[in-house]
């Protein structure tokens, strides 16, 4: 379901540490790569669509959408770009208040992500909405209010919280809970091993001839 005068932006603005690779919202998987099928998830959800990243923005080309960097230098992970999404939602869309973000690692978000996420935190009165499955709290998964950019902004640069969780601490928060079973909404490319299960998941079922 398309909700117009929705932004997202998709965070991949760090550095791919753990999965030992440059960029790896770029690796190949199920016949796309991981950022392409991000995409395809939300843009029918959203009425704009950007990416954080830092570095050279060209290497996104191919999605045809905006590539927003990081306005607080530094690499300072997920909050930095969380950041940077709520100014570029306020100067690109005026007429909203909110936007949501996603990380780059999660190929398999749900088709109505965006909808539970604006529905429970209306019905919570909540100022954040935030993610969960299996028991977790997936924090880069939310609906921020894009005018905590500024106290953001200062915490950033005073030293403040650097955990998006730490961070989350200081707002009444609507956790919007995804059944997972066994395929998690949420599930989480940190790692090859990681990487190997999600191409796993992907891989067509072939039937048993007897």
């Amino acid at each position: 379901m398309r909700l117009m005068g929705i932004a997202a932006v998709i965070l991949a603005g760090g550095r791919s540490r753990r999965m030992e690779c440059s960029e790896k919202s770029l690796l190949p998987l199920g016949g796309e790569t991981m950022i392409e099928r991000i995409v395809a998830a939300l843009l029918p959800q959203v009425s704009l669509l950007a990416v954080n990243a830092n570095g050279d923005p060209r290497r996104f080309d191919f999605l045809g959408l905006p590539v927003v960097e990081d306005a607080i230098p530094g690499f300072q992970g997920p909050l930095a770009g969380i950041h940077a999404a709520m100014i570029w939602a306020a100067k690109h869309c005026p007429d909203i208040s909110d936007v949501v973000t996603v990380p780059c690692d999660v190929p398999f978000l749900p088709g109505d992500l965006i909808e539970r996420l604006i529905k429970e935190r209306a019905a919570a009165r909540a100022q954040i909405a935030v993610a969960c499955s299996g028991g977790r709290m997936h924090p880069t998964v939310g609906l921020w209010p894009i005018r905590l950019a500024d106290a953001l902004g200062r915490d950033l640069k005073n030293s403040g919280p650097r955990s998006v969780h730490q961070w989350l601490r200081k707002f009444d928060i609507a956790h919007v809970h995804f059944v997972s079973g066994s395929c998690d909404p949420f599930f989480n490319v940190n790692t090859k091993e990681h990487f190997g299960l999600a191409a796993q998941r992907l891989m067509p079922k072939i039937s048993k001839v007897a």
